[in-house]
């Protein structure tokens, strides 16, 4: 039954029954009894909770409604509101759900061409750096070292020093290449990424462990490229914001999945609201979604951040992003 005519029904009902009363043999003295006023008194007091019961189980799965519109994120999938009700209502949320599973394919679909875009664009300036700036800053080194080798004594230090910084300057361009384009990702697979970001991140105001288990499956090109991107976000973010002094970096098998966990002990992260997520977490997000995983971003036991992407193995995988991208 539409809700216009189930509403109307229901105050029909509370009407003919207010009526039903008056009409019956119950009469009003003048001045007013005190029995005939509290008959009066219950009697509207039970048209008016009467009123309200039947409303609010007509008007209910909208209020149930309004509170998925409120909640709903869409690098957050969650269950679906349940169908409920009858007619408009139960229409009414069926679009709904549609709505979020298509605009869920679109912005999945959207993501992937963005993050594929980003790798390309990584992998093009890393590239420029080896290439351009890596040899140019080589060759100076080497016309550095045959000027000193013929420089007076007095110019051979300040030569030495120019050596040094250029040297210096080689090897962080390298090492931003090497975080542009993981290589060894592709050379030597996912833990021995892993192990060598690990060891990058380490120095003097920050430690790095790492727990990466033996013998995990295969995951796939796609899934590597992405827990090696949440781990190395995830130490980026512990070394630049948090302050951390040590960071536990772990990779093991859960069940039928793969867990990521990267834990610091830094200041710590509520991650209440959208405002407490920056474009870095919500990356996280949408490349999880990308290979049907599962991110999690708060407090870690004992203080500090813990990240935890899960990402599930085999047919579990396939269907878990069939299903988030519709």
């Amino acid at each position: 039954m539409p809700l216009f005519w189930r509403i109307s029904l229901f105050n029909s009902v509370v009407l003919i029954a207010a009526t039903a009363l008056l009409l019956g043999p119950v009469t009003v003295s003048t001045p007013v009894l005190l029995t005939e006023a509290a008959i009066l008194t219950v009697g509207l007091v039970v048209i008016l909770v009467a009123n309200v019961v039947l409303l609010r189980i007509g008007l209910g799965p909208l209020r149930q409604l309004a509170r998925a519109m409120t909640t709903t994120d869409l690098l957050r999938p969650r269950v679906r509101p349940e169908v409920d009700g009858d007619g408009e209502i139960a229409e009414l949320i069926t679009t709904f759900n549609t709505m979020l599973d298509r605009l869920e394919a679109e912005r999945a679909l959207s993501a992937a061409r963005t993050l594929s875009a980003q790798e390309s664009e990584r992998h093009r300036v890393a590239q420029e750096l080896y290439d351009e700036v890596g040899q140019t800053l080589a060759a100076v080194l080497l016309d550095l070292k045959r000027v000193a080798d013929q420089a007076p004594d007095e110019v051979r230090e300040q030569l030495s020093q120019v050596q040094e910084t250029t040297r210096a300057s080689l090897d962080e361009i390298r090492r931003i290449a090497r975080r542009l384009l993981p290589g060894v990702l592709e050379e030597l697979g996912l833990s021995s990424a892993l192990r060598s970001l690990s060891d990058e991140f380490t120095g003097p105001s920050l430690t790095v462990r790492h727990d990466i288990a033996a013998g995990l499956p295969a995951l796939g090109d796609n899934a590597d490229l992405v827990l090696y991107r949440v781990a190395q976000e995830g130490l980026t973010n512990a070394a630049r914001h948090a302050g951390a002094r040590l960071v536990q970096l772990t990779l093991e098998r859960a069940g039928d999945a793969v867990e990521l966990r990267v834990r610091d002990d830094g200041r710590g992260f509520d991650g209440s609201g959208d405002t407490a997520e920056g474009a870095g977490i919500r990356g996280m997000r949408e490349r999880a979604l990308l290979i049907g995983a599962d991110l999690v971003v708060g407090p870690a036991r004992g203080g500090g951040t813990e990240v935890r992407l899960t990402v599930p193995v085999g047919d579990r995988a396939a269907e878990r992003v069939a299903d988030r991208v519709g």
